[in-house]
């Protein structure tokens, strides 16, 4: 029998040796408690919080800050920002679930300085307050006087289960990506919450539509202005063909790496993958492709095929049937994203390059879609219809 590890022993440490060593260690590290959270003066008052998953939490703040009548700040956690996406009020990841003073001054400081709040991917907003229960804190929250609202960003609630029955792709038919039996667990848990809270709810992708049918699309926003084509689609002889394997289970980069790298060796596309590279740098790098790859497991897209389309490329991914109905019945618009999957990848690959004239157009609806759906007027459009003016 193996002696218990370091980190399973302070596991059973009580709270109250827990929480002072862990303040001390923040204290000595340079990390304080923030002071309250401070919202323009404006009638209405949003606090997104605490996830900030690819910048999203600053950027719906930004857009709904388009109405004179709205303030918005987002939160985040140190902890789970590794990228530096911009944010509002950091706060320190041990203050955060270890300091009962900035718990309980952040509770205080939504009841007095806002009026609604937006909690990110069922995670808990005040920290380990209320024993770290997000549905006791959402209640906390309630009774304060603020209006709350859920938003569910992917795994928090895209339930293995259903995902597995009804995609032969999907990343959940095996535990190589994540334990699938306990994310199941998580996720049935998240849904437990929003079926108790009964509050309106928003979903950041169409495809968790079919877990949540009840809530309400609230789109991804980039910065449009970012993303530029530096050369015209389509028109190299041998055209280049991008993939960013950010996330490579879910992308499926080790299903289309063989055939992209064989497609290249015959000189029929060139194959570039790129990784570890700021986001700087990404706009370059999209612009000078013909064809963007996203992912081919998940039958969905988020901000990087969103970035991709933005900068006028042929954009080729897998999302589902259900997934682009929902764009259309929610947005007015197709989505000008090529289907494929992990089947047919080269089949569509060599379509594209034999009718270059049809995917050059698709390629030119990108930044046209992106901005009607994508720069943050809708995001701002549905959050004030659907919660902060309803």
């Amino acid at each position: 029998m193996r002696p218990p590890s370091l980190l399973e022993l302070w596991r059973r440490l009580p709270s109250w040796i827990q929480d002072p060593l862990s303040v001390a260690i923040a204290w000595a590290r340079g990390e304080r408690v923030p002071p309250p959270p401070r919202p323009k003066s404006r009638p209405i008052r949003l606090m997104i919080a605490p996830a900030n998953y690819a910048g999203q939490g600053y950027r719906w703040a930004r857009a709904v800050e388009e109405n004179p009548e709205i303030a918005a700040m987002n939160m985040v956690y140190d902890s789970i920002n590794p990228f530096g996406y911009p944010v509002d009020y950091p706060v320190p990841g041990r203050i955060a679930g270890h300091s009962r003073k900035w718990q309980k001054a952040q509770l205080r400081a939504l009841a007095e300085h806002f009026t609604h709040m937006l909690i990110e991917a069922e995670m808990q907003p005040l920290g380990s307050l209320l024993g770290g229960d997000v549905l006791e804190q959402a209640r906390a929250i309630q009774r304060s006087g603020v209006r709350v609202a859920m938003l569910c960003h992917g795994s928090d609630i895209r339930l293995p289960s259903r995902h597995a029955a009804s995609d032969p792709w999907s990343p959940f038919h095996n535990d190589d990506w994540v334990p699938v039996a306990k994310l199941e667990e998580v996720v049935l848990g998240n849904l437990a919450v929003l079926d108790a809270l009964e509050v309106p709810t928003f979903v950041s992708t169409p495809g968790l539509m079919l877990d949540v049918p009840t809530a309400h699309l609230l789109p991804v926003v980039i910065d449009v202005g970012m993303w530029h084509p530096l050369e015209p689609v389509l028109e190299r002889a041998r055209p280049r063909v991008l993939h960013v394997p950010s996330n490579p289970l879910v992308k499926g980069t080790a299903e289309i790496a063989p055939v992209l790298e064989r497609l290249d060796s015959e000189g029929v596309i060139e194959y570039v993958t790129v990784s570890g590279v700021d986001h700087a740098s990404m706009p370059d790098i999209y612009g000078s492709a013909d064809l963007v790859l996203d992912q081919f497991r998940l039958g969905d897209y988020g901000v990087a095929a969103c970035e991709a389309m933005a900068a006028g490329r042929v954009v080729v991914s897998h999302v589902s049937d259900h997934a682009r109905g929902t764009v259309l019945d929610e947005t007015g618009h197709e989505l000008p994203i090529v289907e494929a999957n992990l089947d047919n990848l080269e089949t569509v690959i060599r379509d594209v390059l034999g009718n270059r004239e049809r995917y050059r157009a698709v390629a030119a609806t990108g930044p046209v879609f992106v901005s009607a759906v994508h720069d943050g007027r809708m995001s701002r459009r549905v959050l004030e219809e659907r919660f902060l003016l309803s």
